[in-house]
C-alpha cells in the first residue's frame, strides 16, 4: 500500500509539475491577448476597492452612486497624471539640448578615467548608436501600446458591466452552500490581498515620490515634479522600481550642475528614503497580509517579467497572490501554495482591514415551529 501510495504522490506531483510548464507556455504564447485583460482586471479590482472604500467613508453616498463615482475619479486621476507626464516630458526633452555641452564634459571626464586619448562628443556616440534604426520599433511600439489601450478600456467595460451576474455564477457553478461559501472565501481572500498590496504600494509610493521631490527641489534639480511622477509609478515594480528611483535623478543632475556633489548628496539622500519607507514604514504597513516569502517576490518579477515584459513586472505580486490561493484550494497543490506563502500557511489571510463587500447568501426558509399537542386534562 505504501509503494501504491508513493507511486501516486510521484505521478500527482509529476502532473502538476507538467500543468505548471504547460500553463506558462500558454501565458507567453498568448501574451498578446492575455496582457490587456489582465491589466483590465487589475483595473476592475481597483475601482471596485475605490468604489467599497467610498461607500465606507461616505455612508450617504448609495451603492449604485459609488461604483460610478469611482470611475469617474479613476479617469480623472488617470487624465491629470497623463497631462503632468507629457507637460513635463516635452519641457524635460527641451532641456536635453541646452545640457548638450554639460554631457560633452561629462563624455570627456569619463573618457579620461578609462585612458581614452580622444574621447567621443554627443554627435559622435548619437551617430554610432544610429537612432534611425530603431525609429521603426518605437513607432511600432507606440501603436502596440495604443492598440492595448484601446483593448483594456473594452474589457474594463464589459467587466464592470457583467459584474452584477457574478453572484448567479457562482451559483450556477457551485449549486453546494458548503462549496459556494468556500468559492467566495477564496475569491475575498485574492481581492483583499490585491487591494492591500495596492494600497501599501500607493501610500508607500507617495510618501517616496514627495520626500524625492523635496530634496530634488532642495538642490534645484529641473523637472523634480517629472521625477517624483515617475518615481511613484516605478514603486510598483518590486526591487526594480526602487532602483530607478534612486538611480535616475542622480544621474541626471551630473548632466545639469558643474560639481559632481549635489547628485552625490542627491542619491545619498534618495538611498536614506528608500531605506527608511523600505525597511521601517513598508513591513509594518504589509504585515504579514501577502504572506509570500521574498525569494518568491524576486523570482515572480523574473517570471513574469519574461512572459510578459513591463506588464508581468507590473503585475508579479498580483498575480503571484492570486497563483498561491488557487494553487492553496487543492489537495494536489497545496505544497506548491506552500512554497510560496512566507510561513507554510497559505490558506490564512491575515489583514482584514479592508471593507468586505457584501455577499448575498442563501435565504433559509422559515418553518414553523411544531404545535405543542394539549394534554387533556383529568
Amino acid at each position: 500500500m505504501s509503494v501504491r501510495a508513493s507511486e501516486s504522490h510521484t505521478v500527482r506531483v509529476s502532473l502538476v509539475i507538467l500543468a505548471v510548464i504547460a500553463t506558462g507556455l500558454a501565458l507567453y504564447l498568448l501574451r498578446g491577448i492575455l496582457t490587456p485583460l489582465a491589466l483590465a482586471v487589475f483595473l476592475a479590482v481597483m475601482i471596485d476597492g475605490f468604489a467599497r472604500v467610498i461607500r465606507a467613508r461616505l455612508p450617504w453616498v448609495s451603492e449604485k452612486a459609488a461604483l460610478p463615482a469611482a470611475i469617474v475619479l479613476s479617469v480623472l486621476l488617470f487624465g491629470v497624471s497623463g497631462l503632468i507626464v507629457a507637460e513635463n516630458a516635452s519641457t524635460f526633452i527641451g532641456q536635453l539640448v541646452t545640457y548638450t555641452p554639460r554631457l560633452n564634459n561629462l563624455i570627456a571626464q569619463i573618457a579620461g578615467l578609462f585612458g581614452m586619448d580622444v574621447p567621443p562628443t554627443l554627435s559622435d556616440l548619437f551617430n554610432r548608436l544610429n537612432p534611425s534604426a530603431y525609429l521603426a520599433n518605437f513607432a511600432k511600439g507606440l501603436q502596440g501600446f495604443a492598440s492595448d489601450a484601446f483593448f483594456i478600456l473594452i474589457y474594463l467595460g464589459f467587466i464592470i458591466a457583467s459584474r452584477r451576474g457574478f453572484q448567479r455564477k457562482v451559483v450556477g457553478l457551485f449549486p453546494h452552500h458548503a462549496e459556494r461559501n468556500e468559492a467566495m472565501t477564496a475569491f475575498r481572500r485574492i481581492r483583499d490581498g490585491v487591494e492591500q498590496y495596492l494600497w501599501v504600494q500607493t501610500v508607500t509610493g507617495l510618501i517616496i515620490a514627495v520626500a524625492s521631490w523635496i530634496a530634488m527641489m532642495a538642490i534645484g534639480l529641473d523637472n523634480a515634479v517629472f521625477w517624483a511622477f515617475l518615481i511613484f509609478i516605478a514603486s510598483y515594480i518590486p526591487v526594480i522600481g526602487g532602483a530607478v528611483g534612486i538611480l535616475a535623478p542622480p544621474v541626471f543632475a551630473l548632466i545639469q550642475f558643474e560639481s559632481f556633489w549635489p547628485a552625490i548628496i542627491l542619491l545619498a539622500v534618495l538611498q536614506a528614503i528608500q531605506f527608511v519607507v523600505g525597511n521601517i514604514i513598508l513591513p509594518r504597513m504589509q504585515g504579514d497580509s501577502l504572506n509570500m516569502d521574498p525569494i518568491v517576490v524576486l523570482l515572480s518579477l523574473a517570471f513574469w517579467g519574461l512572459i510578459w515584459g513591463m506588464t508581468g513586472m507590473f503585475l508579479s505580486t498580483p498575480l503571484t497572490v492570486m497563483v498561491m490561493v488557487i494553487l492553496a484550494q487543492f489537495d494536489g497543490t497545496r505544497w506548491l501554495a506552500v512554497l510560496l506563502s512566507a510561513d507554510g500557511q497559505p490558506e490564512k489571510l491575515r489583514d482584514r482591514h479592508l471593507v468586505a463587500a457584501p455577499t448575498e447568501q442563501p435565504v433559509a426558509k422559515r418553518t414553523r415551529p411544531p404545535s405543542r399537542k394539549r394534554e387533556p386534562k383529568d
